[in-house]
């Protein structure tokens, strides 16, 4: 099976204005489906849930779909799916909830590869309560981060791993299930950040052997808001700060304050836009077996266009590619020799061409591979991407670097 780019884009609005979108790595644009679920919860009338009033209902009917959703995409349980304002404010919660029992002799497993989220929440809570945060480095050439290069640091005193499915800079793809693997029968817990994976790949969290992961709807055609997902009796073993008279069921218990309802009918649209990026079969097939068949296919449809953008850039001379591991998201970061690579995001710009530059947020690796905070420039593909959208980029980028 594979992706009708032409059907998918005549549902992202946002595309007639005839700008090639390659920024989302940093958020995707949003298909007309997904706004419409959002705003007919704005329309609609909605309370705080519960089961007496119909608005009460409603708000109770959005928040279980979006549960339900959100574990069919990760195959994970509806009653472990965990929504917050973002992935970065979800993992400090956990990093702070896990470090009220950590101290002097533990150790804490953190990547240089690492979107600052899966680093900052852990070292901070790790250096507050004494406990050594160990790194586990990449190749700075190839961008390859192995497992072994994580479990080498893994002793009976470590707490907990922390690793990406995907690097948001490189695209770099470690094998998270072979780290998961190596830790099932140890007391260590494996936090996967899965941002930048589960917007262009089928995701197990259960085959992974990830305890918590989390990631963005918003990288994947969805609303600007985190989602983490972990079994129900993890959650139930921990014990967030929360207010006196909020409830101790889970997950609510890690969810502070109201929920957006709009967004969460927006996560719930967004999955099922996923699912139908392959369409048919609906009535004989789950959600999940249309999730994994079109996640497969999209994987299938990136690659090729990610071989073309690729092979592009390395036959453009005084370009410089900085990311080479063999399995990877279809993401491009580099460097026009003799320019800045902010000016080489604002001449694409100028094309209507959005590439940006920077480090992204992860800071560590873009300095571990010499580049500073201030980074290269960075090329990623979505389900709406279209070849002639790559053919702009790469004839923005060979104006560039012939002059």
């Amino acid at each position: 099976m594979s992706i009708d780019v032409e059907r998918v884009r005549a549902r992202i609005p946002a595309l007639a204005d005839g700008t090639a979108y390659f920024d989302g790595p940093g958020g995707t644009q949003m298909p007309d489906v997904v706004a419409d679920a959002m705003a007919d919860v704005l329309k609609s009338g909605v309370s705080n849930r519960g089961t007496v009033t119909r608005a009460e209902r409603r708000a109770e009917e959005v928040v279980t779909a979006a549960r339900m959703a959100g574990a069919d995409l990760l195959n994970a349980d509806p009653s472990g799916i965990v929504f917050g304002r973002s992935m970065t404010e979800l993992t400090f919660e956990i990093a702070r909830t896990l470090g009220q029992d950590w101290g002097p002799g533990d150790e804490i497993i953190v990547t240089r590869l690492d979107h600052d989220a899966n680093i900052r929440p852990w070292v901070t809570y790790a250096e507050r309560a004494g406990a050594t945060v160990r790194w586990a480095a990449f190749d700075p050439r190839t961008g390859v981060l192995t497992a072994d290069d994580v479990l080498r640091l893994v002793t009976d005193r470590t707490r907990l791993v922390a690793v990406t499915g995907a690097s948001n800079i490189l695209g770099t793809r470690p094998d998270v299930a072979a780290i998961g693997t190596a830790l099932a029968d140890t007391d260590t817990l494996f936090f996967v950040d899965g941002v930048h994976l589960t917007a262009h790949a089928s995701v197990d969290m259960q085959a992974i052997g990830a305890d918590f992961y989390a990631c963005s709807p918003y990288k994947f055609l969805g609303p600007h808001c985190g989602m983490l997902a972990a079994s129900p009796a993890l959650l139930e073993a921990l014990h967030p700060d929360k207010l006196r008279p909020s409830t101790e069921q889970v997950p609510e218990r890690f969810e502070l304050g109201t929920l957006p309802y709009e967004l969460l009918a927006g996560v719930a649209a967004a999955i099922d836009f996923l699912a139908d990026l392959v369409p048919g079969d609906e009535t004989s097939l789950s959600r999940r077996e249309r999730l994994v068949r079109s996640m497969h296919a999209l994987e299938e449809h990136e690659d090729a266009l990610h071989a073309r953008l690729r092979q592009g850039l390395e036959d453009l001379p005084g370009v410089h590619l900085h990311g080479h591991a063999p399995l990877r998201t279809p993401t491009e970061l580099f460097s026009v020799e003799g320019r800045d690579a902010q000016d080489v995001y604002r001449a694409l710009a100028e094309r209507g061409v959005n590439a940006p530059a920077g480090s992204f947020y992860a800071i560590e690796a873009s300095e571990w591979i010499g580049l500073g905070s201030r980074g290269a420039v960075r090329a990623g593909l979505a389900p709406y991407t279209s070849a002639e959208d790559v053919e702009r980029l790469l004839e923005g980028v060979a104006a560039l670097s012939a002059g």
